[in-house]
């Protein structure tokens, strides 16, 4: 059975100070009343600039981080996260860096243990037949079981990474820049193997990238993000052809791509808004061309069309 996932306004709020010294406490918000549905099946892309609270969402999807509020939902069950065994049988995490993510003291064979021990029970038999099939459905040789995660490139070591995923049987991936950090070729290597994976087990992925080409390239549809809320979703199309949101343009025209110059407006240079200051309406309004007065004052709400696109902007592009 393939899952769907759900966060409803989730939230998560840091504690920080205004200076080392500074005895006055307060909170600072990295992800702000997210409320987004992926259905069962579905390749679900989150793009944004780096500090916007991508990998914060991403970890609390799995339970790394505890939402300040909101509830994260799969098959229409709220999950609190009271039972790990439950939740990590259901939703899974892979990475941004496929080396470091690996336990440097243990073999590969106790890393992918770990979840066939904890979360079913498995006995030594089992364990070793579900391994080889794990091996050989992200395409890595048994003889890798006996060495140590620094003994592999970067390729190698994410596809680790994934069998360790897949080896608690979820039906949800939580991908946080699962190619980033690897070579362009090895990407394409990688992408076309959680492609098929995909399909072999019957799975939902939520991937998460700065990368707008992979994210088009994957996404069945993408959501953007900017400043720990959600600003647009749509189609993987409709977001890179038909941007409605200023933030989604600029993004999409400050892609890099040969043979097209960079036609960046004379805002696109500053920088995310002091998540210690926020500023008041539109966190977006200083960097956009198109800003008025209202966007300075006033919040803009989330505005959703009949074909399931939305867009979080007082003056949406046309």
């Amino acid at each position: 059975m393939v899952s769907s996932l759900e966060f409803d306004k989730l939230s998560k709020k840091f504690p920080a100070r205004k200076g080392a010294l500074s005895l006055s406490k307060f909170e600072v918000t990295a992800v702000n009343t997210v409320s987004l549905k992926i259905k069962p099946g579905e390749t679900f892309g989150l793009v944004g600039e780096s500090g916007c609270g991508k990998s914060t969402l991403a970890k609390m999807l799995v339970g790394l981080l505890k939402p300040t509020s909101g509830r994260i939902i799969i098959d229409g069950e709220i999950f609190d996260k009271s039972d790990p065994k439950i939740f990590g049988k259901k939703i899974q995490y892979v990475f941004q860096d496929p080396i470091s993510s690996l336990n440097p003291r243990k073999t590969i064979r106790q890393i992918i243990e770990a979840p066939l021990k904890n979360l079913h029970g498995m006995k030594r038999p089992n364990r070793d037949t579900r391994i080889k099939e794990l091996f050989d459905a992200v395409n890595l040789r048994l003889d890798f079981l006996d060495r140590y995660p620094h003994e592999f490139s970067g390729g190698q070591a994410q596809r680790i990474g994934i069998a360790r995923a897949l080896a608690a049987e979820p039906k949800i991936l939580v991908l946080d820049e699962p190619v980033s950090a690897l070579d362009v070729s090895i990407q394409a290597q990688v992408l076309n193997l959680l492609e098929e994976l995909k399909e072999k087990f019957g799975l939902t992925y939520f991937f998460i990238s700065h990368d707008l080409s992979v994210v088009e390239a994957v996404s069945d549809r993408v959501a953007v993000m900017y400043f720990g809320s959600i600003v647009e979703v749509g189609t993987a199309k409709e977001i890179f052809s038909k941007p409605k949101h200023p933030y989604t343009k600029l993004l999409a025209d400050s892609a890099p791509v040969i043979g097209k110059p960079l036609t960046l407006n004379e805002k696109s240079g500053y920088e995310l808004p002091d998540i210690l200051n926020p500023p008041i309406g539109c966190a977006f309004s200083e960097r956009c061309v198109f800003a008025k007065e209202l966007c300075s004052k006033e919040t803009p709400i989330f505005h959703e069309s009949k074909n399931g696109s939305a867009v979080s902007c007082h003056y949406p592009i046309n």
